[in-house]
């Protein structure tokens, strides 16, 4: 019998205007931090009853999104909604089906991806509509200043919340046509997943400590405190 690969779209509406905030969170408004992979994808977990599974899947995008530096007008992935993705995913998987955690974090790297390629083309066309209004600019015109901020801000929320959707409507019948036929191990599914992603983030934590001075003694004193802090909690 055949998977149902129908789109409950009903239920992806919350998940796409969750994605929508947080997409706009990466640069444009308000740069809070809850954009970050550990963040939304914990969100998105959260929205559909699986927190925990949602936090697992937001620690390894996590360590992806390490490598990425956005400062300035560099190219980089979108974390924030490709992380809702991620996390969704997961959470939508059953606990120990095969091969889950493996498809849902390379949806969501496939979605950062086109997330930061989107970024780069939403700068382009804010970049022409400020050309389109050079005189009124350059005329202190506070009215053509406050439009080019609405559109810019209302056009980076449409933008994440529509990569949200359609990546999420494009990889959940997917992940149920693979993961009915998939035969690999829960295990070691998320073995790779881990290990990749732990050899990434450790990466760029050694370049960013091996190049940045004092940077060594500020991650030891973070971790002696995250240790300190998680045996208090304990």
């Amino acid at each position: 019998m055949l998977p149902d690969l129908a789109v409950d779209w009903l239920r992806l509406m919350p998940l796409a205007m969750l994605g929508a905030v947080l997409g706009l969170d990466v640069v444009t408004f308000p740069q809070a931090m809850i954009s970050r992979p550990i963040v939304a994808s914990t969100l998105a977990g959260t929205m559909l009853g699986e927190p925990l599974r949602g936090l697992v899947m937001g620690v390894a995008l996590e360590f992806f999104a390490l490598e990425s530096m956005p400062f300035g007008a560099s190219r980089y992935p979108e974390w924030g909604s490709a992380a809702v993705v991620g996390g969704a995913l997961f959470a939508m998987t059953p606990d120990n089906t095969p091969a889950a955690m493996t498809l849902s974090a390379l949806a969501a790297l496939v979605a950062a991806q086109v997330g930061g390629l989107s970024m780069v083309a939403l700068r382009q066309w804010n970049a022409r509509l400020a050309r389109s209004r050079q005189a009124q600019l350059a005329a202190g015109d506070g009215r053509a200043v406050l439009t080019l901020q609405l559109a810019g801000i209302s056009a980076d929320f449409v933008r994440g919340g529509a990569l949200t959707m359609l990546a999420l409507a494009a990889f959940s019948p997917l992940r149920v046509a693979i993961l009915a036929t998939f035969s690999f191990p829960n295990t070691l599914s998320r073995a790779v997943v881990v290990s990749v992603a732990s050899a990434v983030g450790l990466a760029a934590v050694w370049k960013v400590t091996s190049t940045t001075h004092g940077a060594r003694w500020w991650l030891l004193g973070g971790l002696v405190l995250g240790f300190a802090l998680a045996g208090g909690l304990g």
